[in-house]
């Protein structure tokens, strides 16, 4: 680790914007880690959305007026300015006004913020019931915002309206979420048990008011159209990546990808049966009792161990892994929603870093030849190692820039990146699992050709008309082999976030396109050891700025 650097006035600058964004939304101290008011919620109201524009505007000023004192503050000030003045873009074009999607939306993270929040004291469960007290609170505002959608005309599509009150209607329900979770606190005293119950029951009212709202006044005002249009999926683009890409050259690449990937993975199914198909090598590979896993506990317990095995043996051959991130904690999340996921290390590293799996309902079995690839993209050397060596890097980090700078590009770039280096450090040489790398990166070409497809309005690969949900469901089907509630479950989650799916195998190819560049001028001097540890250095940073940032 690097000697500690003096903190300068950029740092400063960085550090006080975390300190904003942890003052106007509490949850934000809670998903990092640090000190805050973790029994409470931002105001998300169209008033608390203004005030946080505001805060950006004003640290916009302090970022333009300052000096950068060395190279660690001039990517500070690139990464947060543009960032800050894409918020600034996106709030400006109302689309917190529309802000609704199955996977990453106040509807859902209001609820999500539990999952991360500590149980072991009798402190830890006050917290948790002030915050269960306040989430009526927090989607009061929340809908006060989607009503001013509905009277300034910007609102969600109805078909994203519906699926997300499918959701919360499940947390809605008396035995939902929240009283399942009160029900935990074994060692309380009778008061905060009381609070805890009343918080839980408040809680729940809350979500079925949400649900009520959403069926009975949104999805009638809700938009008839799927597509968010050229010019909003520019900026959603432009959001996910952190870099500005040609969007027409981006869908014909995709569309090449996922040939590119399609054959590849033919060619892996005919060793596994001769002669066969894709479809024809999964069946037999799920027909295989070794490749199958009943039920959520082996679940956990066998990703546990690839992860645990990943760390030891790789922390010896391919990558330096700081002690403090050799654990990755495996967990099966406490909803039945869809989507795996990662979630960084605390900033102190009290919380370590953890794998969710959220298992659908009904999904009982799982094939390890589908997920060995998913444990190395959200572990190591993927979400894991990418997100946990940035807290390391205290020394040389902010906060800013160790926990919550970066792009969805970035990241899962990042991961897919790892995914294929896995494979060739051999890791996946048995060809069930490489089948279900391939199979993982195909859906992930897949999903760039649907969702640029959908939202710019594409003609249909067969020429039978434009994209709709219909067409993109079946197209996925084909292309991706997963059940169909998690298959289901995808494509609504590309109708309402869009731009965010193709930057996972977008920023596979920003992440390549980069390191090829830095081999090219490296020449024979170059160590793809060394590469990795630079580019991870940073920290988490818009992909424009890491280009930048590493070839100079």
């Amino acid at each position: 680790m690097s000697e500690a650097r003096t903190p300068t006035v950029v740092d400063q600058i960085a550090e006080d914007w975390v300190s904003t964004l942890t003052r106007l939304d509490p949850t934000t101290a809670t998903y990092i880690g640090v000190p805050g008011r973790h029994g409470e919620f931002g105001d998300y109201s169209p008033h608390g959305v203004e005030a946080r524009a505001d805060a950006a505007r004003d640290t916009l000023r302090r970022l333009a007026a300052a000096t950068s004192a060395d190279e660690v503050d001039r990517v500070t000030v690139a990464d947060l300015t543009s960032t800050l003045e894409l918020d600034l873009e996106v709030h400006e074009a109302g689309l917190h006004l529309r802000d609704l999607n199955v996977l990453a939306s106040p509807a859902t993270e209001i609820r999500e913020i539990f999952d991360l929040m500590p149980t072991e004291t009798e402190s830890d469960w006050s917290d948790i019931a002030s915050r269960m007290n306040a989430v009526a609170g927090a989607i009061d505002g929340y809908i006060e915002t989607l009503r001013q959608g509905i009277a300034e005309g910007v609102t969600p599509a109805r078909r994203q309206v519906l699926a997300v009150a499918e959701l919360t209607e499940r947390v809605g329900r008396p035995d939902g979420f929240f009283p399942r979770f009160a029900s935990g606190a074994a060692e309380v005293g009778d008061a905060l048990r009381g609070d805890l119950i009343t918080g839980a029951v408040l809680a729940t009212e809350a979500y079925a008011r949400l649900t009520a709202f959403l069926r009975s006044e949104l999805a009638p005002a809700a938009s008839e159209t799927d597509a968010v249009g050229r010019e909003v999926y520019a900026l959603h683009s432009r959001r996910f990546l952190g870099a500005t890409i040609d969007l027409d050259e981006t869908y014909e690449w995709g569309i090449e990808e996922l040939a590119r990937m399609t054959a590849e993975q033919e060619a892996v199914a005919r060793t596994i049966v001769p002669g066969g198909t894709v479809e024809s090598a999964i069946a037999a590979l799920d027909s295989d009792p070794a490749r199958i896993l009943h039920g959520t506990a082996a679940l956990q317990e066998w990703m546990q161990a690839l992860s645990d095995r990943a760390v030891e043996e790789l922390s010896r051959t391919h990558f330096e892994i700081p002690q403090q991130i050799r654990r990755l904690e495996c967990m099966i999340a406490p909803t039945q929603d869809g989507g795996i996921y990662y979630t960084g290390p605390a900033d102190d590293f009290s919380r370590p870093g953890r794998m969710w799996w959220s298992v659908p309902v009904g999904v009982t079995e799982f094939s390890t030849w589908r997920e060995t690839t998913t444990v190395y993209h959200e572990g190591v050397p993927g979400h894991h190692l990418q997100i946990g060596q940035a807290v390391v890097n205290r020394s040389e980090l902010n906060t800013w820039r160790r926990q919550l700078a970066g792009s969805s590009g970035h990241a899962e770039g990042w991961a897919l990146y790892a995914e294929r280096l896995m494979g060739e450090l051999g890791y996946l040489d048995d060809a069930g699992d490489r089948l279900g790398m391939l199979d993982a990166q195909r859906m992930r070409a897949a999903r760039v050709v649907l969702d640029l497809g959908v939202h710019l309005g594409k003609p249909r690969l067969d020429g039978t008309g434009q994209w709709d949900f219909d067409y993109a469901l079946a197209f996925f089907r084909e292309n991706c082999h997963e059940p169909d509630p998690s298959t289901l479950f995808e494509v609504h989650r590309y109708f309402g976030w869009p731009g965010q799916a193709p930057s996972y195998k977008v920023g596979q190819r920003l992440w390549e396109e980069l390191r090829d560049e830095v081999r090219r001028r490296a020449g024979a001097d170059f160590e793809i050891r060394d590469f990795h540890r630079r580019a991870l250095a940073l920290g988490g940073v818009g992909l424009d700025t890491l280009r930048t940032a590493v070839l100079g």
